[in-house]
């Protein structure tokens, strides 16, 4: 949907920049995104390497030229479209995430391909890309060789808020729907709003969006105030998405046959709000950053 695209072209892609890169690696590609004249993207998962970065296969050797990169990465949001992409490589500094480094690849560089275009439920720009031998210029690595890892999850943990934003979007579009619908759909000599059963759905639907509003706005606030948010983020992405899937869910079934009917607006909510339990680590991945955030 439009808000998927747009924090995906506004946030993670440049993200990483925005955050970690030099004012010169900022120069060259910020202004163009905030003046929608690029789309950027943001490389990381493979097909053997999702949640776990640790078993990241794509490589970076590091030559006198500039860094040689080779391998697939995949379910690549704004993948085939993107003007540039910020990729994540192992560049072998030390094993595991700790040997992972950061590049700025341009679209037009030789050497990258897009090997698929994926089709999933909701309309949604993806594609697995294929590096082979594709030079980087060692001044478009982001930040120290071998901190890559740290580039990507400062920037998911701003973003996963991001995700967790879109989908109380989704959510309080589902709710209003419900309200309305219960309001004039007729039934039985009244209306469906006129049933308690139909009353205590709107209640819980209405909990569940307020409950995770608050933990996505806590999340938002304490990044504004400089504040370390890994658990905070990954409780706002996993209970903002989990619910809305619930909110959603009820206002199909609410709905009806017109729940389930193309067109009807918590038809297409339904398709959207899917992928965002996993998009950007999936809720299982959130519970194990939370776990591991408090048993450290």
């Amino acid at each position: 949907g439009l808000a998927d695209f747009a924090f995906a072209m506004q946030g993670l892609g440049a993200g990483a920049i925005s955050l970690k890169g030099t004012p010169e690696q900022q120069a060259a590609y910020l202004p163009r995104v905030a003046k929608g004249e690029a789309l950027a993207a943001f490389a990381l998962s493979e097909p053997d390497a999702g949640s776990d970065v640790a078993a990241m296969q794509c490589s970076a050797l590091d030559t006198p030229e500039g860094y040689r990169l080779n391998g697939f990465k995949t379910w690549i949001s704004n993948g085939g479209i993107a003007d540039f992409y910020v990729v994540f490589a192992r560049t072998g500094e030390a094993p595991g995430a700790r040997g992972i480094s950061a590049f700025i690849v341009d679209a037009n560089t030789s050497g990258l391909e897009i090997a698929e275009r994926i089709d999933v439920i909701a309309p949604h720009p993806l594609a697995t890309l294929h590096f082979n031998n594709v030079l980087v210029p060692h001044a478009k690595r982001i930040g120290v060789a071998g901190e890559g890892f740290k580039v990507a999850m400062a920037t998911l943990d701003v973003f996963r808020t991001s995700v967790a934003a879109a989908s109380l979007g989704f959510a309080r579009r589902a709710l209003d729907e419900s309200i309305a619908w219960a309001k004039q759909r007729k039934m039985f000599g009244g209306t469906l709003a006129d049933f308690q059963i139909t009353q205590s759905k709107l209640a819980q639907m209405a909990t569940l969006l307020d409950a995770a509003t608050l933990l996505t706005y806590r999340a938002a606030w304490l990044r504004d105030q400089g504040q370390r948010i890994t658990q905070e983020a990954a409780m706002a992405k996993m209970t903002a998405t989990e619910n809305a899937q619930q909110i959603i869910d009820m206002a199909v079934q609410m709905h009806g046959g017109m729940g389930v009917k193309k067109g009807c607006i918590v038809e297409s909510l339904y398709r959207e709000i899917r992928a965002l339990r996993i998009y950007e680590g999936a809720t299982e991945v959130q519970q194990l950053i939370i776990g591991r955030d408090l048993l450290k």
